[in-house]
This record gives structure tokens, sequence and C-alpha cells, in this order.
């Protein structure tokens, strides 16, 4: 039984922790014509088959005996890190049980699904109808891949709009390219069509998203907890209520809302290490150190593992004064670096771990020459709020063991007048600082000292003068490297553009500042994850 011309070309992995299940299903692909087939036991070990080698078919078993991860949880993480192609089918094997489950999945990153018991042409029937999807689909992914994001974007629209084959998984892309197009009104207008069409849970997530995307957070926050309401089981929605508490700077809040996603899902890596990374922020150390070591045991040779979880766990366990727990962080950031040594980050998580190992070793000098090249790399176009949040966390260890800091003071100031920009960022910075009174301070100050030429600039707008505005906006831009600063300028200046004479010259200036010294806050305030959405290359 041969379902396509050139299914005899493909390869395929079958995850299933029952042997008598694994052999089955393996047999039955080799039946239907598949050229190649391996087979996995965990989904720990197909986690890392997939991260290294494309498939163009997977079998995966929903539930796995002894073991909190789900094939789903596996699903989830993979798309949301873009590490399966758009090209590979992944079908998913589940129990009557679990049926809705899967089925709501289904909807959108599945692209099949088989309850047991199943026949042969069951299987075959949903192989050729997934890969059947695939080809329809092909101009949208193509385009996807080429980054024309516009044009695939109308290609989805189109397809939405007059209700072509696949037209709501076409629309579920295309709202997605819409949010990374920044046109958040488009696409929450699309998920709200949807919705009207077929009720669906990430259509209502999506609106969230766009409203989220839009500024408009109360809205966005509202939007979500009406659909945990309708949906408590919906670990997606947690996500985005999560960002919007940090966006806000409500740490306890994130912490609760991030802790409910992960234990809906105890097997997905990425949640557990944002719950782990807020219960450090919160001040649960313990808790923290106890997620996190979990997540460094299961996931550490994952792709998906990031190695700034090490740094927290060394912090902790050099506060307990535990030199061969240091020692087994940095062993393993080295086995990281050995396969990636010219990565600057790695790098610098490496001078971190480092430096906290010699205080502990009472090598003062080597502590303080691995802790002035970590605060020299803030000078550097890399460096970002992680960096800095990593030099408050040394330096502020070190004055606490009194050796002697004259810089430091001077150096918090210009740190917190570039990274405090808005409450999140300005309270991880405060809880990295760990209780030291005069840098949480200075970090206080320097946030409300950011917003008070904000509002300098904005009354100056409001009084007609929007070219002293943008000009105030861009020197002290310039001066702090404070990024709420300089995306406000640009702000400032295209609102009231045909005000300012010189508008074009700003706008250049304003670019530069923006191409030099606008980073991502980074893993410092939790990976981004696009939750509820299709993860998009590029």
């Amino acid at each position: 039984m041969q379902i396509d011309s050139t299914i005899h070309k493909a390869n395929a992995l079958v995850i299933d922790s029952n042997a008598n299940a694994r052999s089955l299903i393996t047999a039955q692909l080799r039946e239907i014509g598949v050229g190649y087939v391996r087979a996995v036991t965990r989904v720990k070990d197909a986690r890392i088959v997939l991260e290294n080698a494309p498939f163009d078919l997977v079998i995966c078993d929903y539930h796995f005996e002894g073991h909190d991860e789900s094939g789903q949880d596996l699903l989830d993480e993979l798309r949301r890190e873009q590490l399966l192609p758009y090209s590979t089918v992944f079908m998913m094997v589940t129990a009557e049980a679990t049926y809705s489950k899967v089925a709501e999945a289904a909807e959108a990153a599945l692209d099949g699904y088989l309850i047991k018991p199943y026949t042969l042409t069951a299987l075959a029937e949903r192989v050729q109808s997934a890969r059947h999807r695939k080809r329809v689909l092909k101009g949208i992914f193509e385009a996807i891949e080429a980054q024309n994001f516009d044009l695939a974007a109308e290609l989805c629209l189109e397809r939405f709009h007059k209700r072509q084959e696949f037209w709501l998984f076409a629309a579920r892309i295309g709202a997605e390219l819409l949010l990374r197009l920044r046109r958040p009104d488009e696409a929450k207008t699309l998920y709200e069509a949807i919705i009207a069409a077929k009720t669906v849970p990430w259509a209502k997530l999506g609106v969230a998203r766009s409203e989220f995307a839009s500024g408009n957070l109360a809205q966005a926050r509202r939007t979500l907890e009406n659909l945990i309401g309708e949906m408590p089981d919906h670990a997606d929605s947690y996500d985005v209520l999560g960002r919007i508490h940090m966006e806000q700077g409500e740490i306890a809040a994130a912490l609760a809302t991030y802790r409910t996603a992960a234990e809906l899902t105890p097997g997905c890596l990425l949640r557990m290490q944002r719950s782990g990374t807020l219960s450090f922020y919160a001040g649960e150390r313990n808790e923290a150190l106890k997620t996190l070591e979990r997540t460094i045991a299961s996931g550490l040779r994952s792709k998906l593992f990031d190695m700034y979880t090490l740094v927290l766990v060394a912090l902790m366990r050099y506060d307990k004064r535990d030199a061969k727990g240091i020692k087994h962080t940095l062993d393993s950031l080295h086995r990281q670096i050995e396969r990636v040594p010219d990565s600057p980050r790695l790098l610098r998580l490496q001078t971190a771990i480092q430096a906290l190992q010699a205080m502990l070793e009472k090598r003062s000098a080597d502590a303080l020459t691995s802790a002035r090249r970590l605060a020299a790399e803030l000078d550097q176009p890399h460096a970002d709020h992680e960096a800095a949040s990593l030099v408050i966390a040394v330096w502020v260890r070190l004055a606490a063991a009194d050796l002697r800091l004259e810089e430091m003071n001077e150096m918090f100031q210009r740190l917190g007048m570039r990274y405090c920009n808005s409450k999140a960022s300005t309270e991880v910075l405060v809880s990295m600082a760990d209780g030291h009174e005069a840098t949480v301070q200075t970090l206080k100050d320097c946030h409300a000292r950011v917003f008070e030429i904000a509002e300098t600039a904005m009354k100056q707008a409001l009084r007609g003068n929007a070219t002293g505005s943008v000009e105030l906006l861009i020197q002290q831009g310039d001066q702090t490297r404070n990024s709420k600063l300089i995306d406000m300028a640009m702000s400032v200046l295209k609102r009231h553009e045909e005000k300012i004479e010189a508008a074009a010259t700003m706008e250049l200036r304003i670019g530069e500042l923006q191409d030099r010294w606008v980073k991502p806050l980074g893993a410092s305030v939790g990976r981004a994850r696009q939750a509820g959405g299709v993860a998009l290359r590029g």
C-alpha cells in the first residue's frame, strides 16, 4: 500500500514507550511505503533526535507511562522553538480518554491524530491527508522560508476570505504573520473573524495577543482572564498573562501564573525554567533551586535549555557556600562552550560563575579580575539587560565580601540609567541586587529619573514644542543609551513629523541610536515564547 508517489523517499520517527506499539507502527509505516523508519522510547531522546536531524513524518504517542512529559509537550516545544521544518508531518497517537485534548491541538499545531486501536487504512489516510495539506499550502510556507512575510500574509488572507481548502489553518498563520509585521489591529480583526466562523481557544488567545501587541495591557488582561475562566487548563493563556504581569512589574503575580502553566504541563522545559527563574526573582530561593536543578537534570542537552539557568543556580550555590555545586555548573557550561566556543553570551556566563568560584575560594584578585571583565562587557555592542543583571549579582557579592570597589557606585549609576527603562526591567535588576540597600536605591532612583525625563519631553510636545521634545529625548537617549528614551524619541517624531523641520535628519539620528543600543530584555526576564502562536522562521 503506497499512499503517494514520493512516500518511498520519506523518513519517519516513531516515539512510543511501549515496545509492541513501536514495533507495530514501524511495520505499518514500512507497509505504506515509508523508506526509512527510526524509533525511540522517550520524549527526552526524541527531542534530541529531532533537534539534530529533519524527518518527513513523526508518529508520537500522547502518554508516556511513568513520565511527566507528554507527546503534546514535545510538539509544543519543538514548534515554538522553530525546531520542526514546515514540511514535517507530526501526528499524535492517543487513547479515547485523552481524545479531547489531542483533537483541540489538531486544529492548529498538529497535522493529524489516531485513536487507539486504529487500522492500517486509518494510518494511511491520516498520513496522506497531512501530506496533502503540506502540498496545498506550500506557497505560503515557501514565502515564509524566504522571509517574504507580506506575500505569505496576503496568500493566507486570500485563502481565508475565499474559504479555500484548509482556510482555518491558513487564517491562523496569517494572523501570526500580521503580528510579526506589527499590524496587530488587522491580526485582531482576523482572529475575531475566525471566532465568528468557528470558536477555537487559540483564536481567543490571538485576540489577547493582538491587544498586548497594541499596548492595550488592561484589555488583554481582561480577555485572558475571561478565557482562563472558560478554560482553566489552557496553559498558553497563562503564558501570555504572565508576560503582561511581567510588563507591569508584578513579579509575584507573574510567578503564580507561570507556576500554574508549568503545573498544567509538567514536562515543558521552558515553562519549568521560567517558573524557576521567577521564583529566584521573587526571593523564593529554595523553590527556585529545586526547580532549576530539575531542569538541568532533565534538559541540559536540549537546545531548548537556557544556559542562564546555570548562573542562577551558581548564585544560589554560592550563597550556600557550596563549592561543589558551583563547580558542577561551571563544568556543565564548559561542555556547552566546547560546542560553541565563540559565543559572547556563553563566555559572559562563564566569567560570572568564575568570579563566584574565585570569591568562594578566597582568590580576591581573580574574583576582581573576572568581575571587572564582566563589567567591561557593558560597553560592548552585544551587551543587554541580562549582562547588566549579571554584573549586579556578582558585584554586590563582592561588596558583601568587603572587597574595595571604588568604581561600583558610578558603574551602577550608568547601568541603572541605561537599563531601568520599565517597571519590569527595574524589578528584575533590583532582585539581582539581593537586598544590597545602596544598589537597590540607586536603581530605583534611576528608574524615577528616566520617567522624569520622559514626562518632561511629553509636556514639551503637548505644549507645541515637538522639536524640543524630540531633541531632549535624542540627547538623553544618546547619553544614557536608554531604549525607552530612544524609542520614545522615534514615537514623538512620527506623531509630530509635520511640525518638525529637521524630521528627516532626526529620524536618521534616532535610527542609529536604535541600531546601537536598543536590545531585547533577554533571558533575565524570561525567554521569549510565542504562546498560542505558530512558530515562524526569520
